[in-house]
């Protein structure tokens, strides 16, 4: 199964792409896993320009790596958007790449196209805090949510983490990067 992480943190070795990796190495522990990383900080992926350009063909007129990351999305058994949290929110630079698949909301409710895939792919938000409240997520979910309605992908179980307030804090927590692990290894056990 392909499994691609849309890495949506500006930092390449933070909190949020710890997590990324160890959920990875439970994956992996199930042969037939393939892993892919996508670290939108390190593409050009421009803001939506609400041109409505997309409205008449489905594809988006802006040329850059989102076009890659489209395919990407689409040949994806199991897609993380990982995130950390910034004013209880998904980052600017995922928030980018969601904004950008208004061209599939436009394929699918305003052409009609409807995906062709025989089986639905799941989809995971990964997320961290450096804060603990009670709504921390909530923001983020609704959008992760909206977002893979529109790409027909099963909204899965979020694996959240709180209190992670220095930027290496899961890397130095064995228990919360075992239970991160414990998530990946859990995904493949209805195979």
């Amino acid at each position: 199964m392909k499994n691609l992480f849309i890495l949506g943190s500006p930092r390449a070795n933070g909190n949020s792409a710890t997590m990324a990796k160890s959920v990875a190495e439970g994956i992996l522990e199930t042969p037939g896993n393939t892993i892919e990383y996508s670290h939108l900080n390190k593409l050009t992926v421009q803001p939506c320009q609400g041109c409505g350009g997309c409205n008449k063909t489905g594809e988006c007129v802006i040329n850059d790596d989102m076009q890659e990351l489209y395919t990407k999305t689409r040949s994806a058994d199991r897609l993380f958007l990982v995130s950390p949290i910034y004013f209880y929110s998904v980052t600017a630079q995922l928030k980018c790449y969601i904004d950008r698949c208004q061209a599939q909301w436009a394929r699918k409710y305003l052409l009609n196209h409807h995906d062709t895939k025989t089986s639905r792919p799941t989809g995971y938000l990964l997320s961290c805090a450096a804060t603990s409240g009670d709504k921390l997520f909530d923001g983020s979910i609704l959008i992760v949510k909206c977002l893979f309605d529109t790409l027909n992908i099963h909204f899965g179980s979020p694996l959240l983490l709180r209190n992670l307030e220095k930027i290496d804090s899961l890397s130095k927590t064995p228990d919360k990067l075992a239970y991160c692990r414990k998530f990946g290894t859990e995904l493949t056990k209805d195979l």
